[in-house]
């Protein structure tokens, strides 16, 4: 074994070596062999229009023979001038200005350090603390992993970065109020108005993951939480930043999620879906008042020194330019919702009533399906079972990459797929889980 795989417990390969990918096309995956996989997950999260996509990739070819590459500091160049006025036009009220940077992690990284500069600059560098969600997740950098709630990617590593401030979050499957999801009033709400009221004199911001912690177990919240977030940080003068990272790109119904709050935050960032899963990209999107906080004679040194070697890169633009131009020409918003309402009802008819099913739940186009050893008594699988990896591996003899998150399967497949391709999928994850489970 000469590569190291990531999120991957390598001796594992011993007995299941790595699929080798081939080709993709559409929302099939195809191994050396020829073997057809739907690509459930999307591939991480990122592909919106299907492996192949041509459009994206013609975009891509005509920029690389004219600019493949340039350093962004000083440059610019069509495709990010494009981007940018088209990112611009698109995002919420009160978001004007953007930075580019090459990955999830990495704007996550920006955003934190814009928020902590801003009030440096202004006179206030003991604001330098971040409130975040018990469950949350928000990229694997030390910046980053600071503000992860998810133990299993940051408590090996805390030691290395600056302890932040935890806040227990909602958690509807759960809910100690006892509150139903679709009438929720986020009476969770509480435990982050304390922290808040408690340490906004130290306090930067808060950040989130908005409607969905996608890798925290896939939990999902009403729009309502965010709503009272907003009305908290802007009261308690603190920022409040939105990582859209997994959600953006009308992975929840919506362009943006915070749009179904009619919130704006401070902060959003943005990468997975913007090139469609072709190349890596991300950015930040901020607003003037953040802007300007930097904005200053160079003497004075407060320019925002934060960079990367691919920032901006063309080739990247390009491909994101093109993701959003299909958005506007297909309508994509509005022609996703009748597959949206099939997708989340083809999940529950097959797996409502399934002695295992603890909790079905969806936002937009991620449903999940979290199984319990005994839903009643509200007793999970042993961890050392394995129980969700034996099922992605008999999805997988079925053809479908079903990747699961511990004892969760979740369904985020591209927006190319069909009603038909969902059946199929829905068909082969049931009958996956009841070849482990019986």
């Amino acid at each position: 074994m000469r590569i190291w795989h990531p999120c991957t417990q390598m001796k594992d390969h011993e007995t299941y070596p790595p699929v080798f990918m081939e080709r993709g096309q559409g929302i099939y995956l195809f191994d050396r062999q020829g073997k057809a996989y739907i690509d459930a997950i999307s591939s991480w999260w990122v592909n919106l229009f299907g492996h192949a996509n041509p459009r994206i990739a013609r975009a891509v070819t005509d920029q690389l023979s004219r600019l493949e590459h340039v350093i962004f500091a000083g440059c610019t160049h069509a495709p990010a001038e494009e981007l940018a006025e088209r990112l611009l036009a698109v995002a919420l009220p009160g978001l004007t200005k953007i930075f580019f940077a090459d990955n999830g992690s990495c704007a996550v990284e920006a955003a934190l350090k814009m928020s902590h500069a801003f009030w440096r600059n202004h006179g206030r560098p003991e604001k330098c603390r971040f409130l975040y969600l018990a469950n949350g997740y928000h990229g694997e950098t030390a910046g980053a992993l600071g503000v992860c709630g998810d133990r299993l990617y940051a408590a090996p590593f805390v030691p290395l970065f600056v302890p932040q401030i935890e806040v227990a979050g909602p958690d509807c499957q759960r809910c100690p109020h006892g509150q139903a999801r679709e009438t929720c009033d986020a009476a969770c709400f509480a435990s982050m108005q304390a922290a808040i009221d408690t340490h906004k004199d130290v306090l930067a911001g808060v950040i989130v993951e908005p409607l969905v912690q996608c890798a925290g177990n896939f939990r999902m919240y009403p729009p309502v939480y965010l709503a009272k977030l907003r009305r908290a940080t802007l009261e308690a003068g603190i920022h409040c930043i939105a990582d859209e990272i997994a959600v953006g790109f009308g992975r929840t119904g919506t362009m943006f999620a915070c749009e179904q709050a009619g919130v704006s935050p401070d902060f959003m960032c943005l990468s997975k879906g913007i090139t469609s899963g072709t190349l890596p990209l991300s950015c930040v999107l901020t607003t003037d008042a953040v802007f300007d906080a930097f904005y200053h004679d160079y003497a004075d040194d407060k320019a925002f020194l934060h960079s990367h070697s691919y920032t901006g890169n063309p080739l990247a633009c390009a491909a994101a330019v093109e993701t959003l131009r299909i958005f506007e020409d297909d309508d994509v918003i509005n022609a996703n919702r009748p597959k949206i309402a099939h997708l989340q009802a083809a999940v529950r008819e097959r797996f409502a009533g399934y002695k295992h099913v603890a909790d079905i739940r969806s936002t937009g186009w991620i449903t999940a399906v979290e199984l319990y050893a005994d839903p009643e008594r509200g007793t999970p699988f042993d961890w050392r079972d394995r129980t969700g990896f034996r099922i992605f591996q008999e999805a997988v003899k079925r053809g479908a990459w079903l990747r699961n998150l511990g004892d969760t399967l979740y369904f985020m497949p591209p927006y190319v797929i069909t009603t038909d391709e969902i059946d199929k999928l829905t068909d082969i994850a049931l009958e996956a889980t009841k070849a482990v489970l019986g």
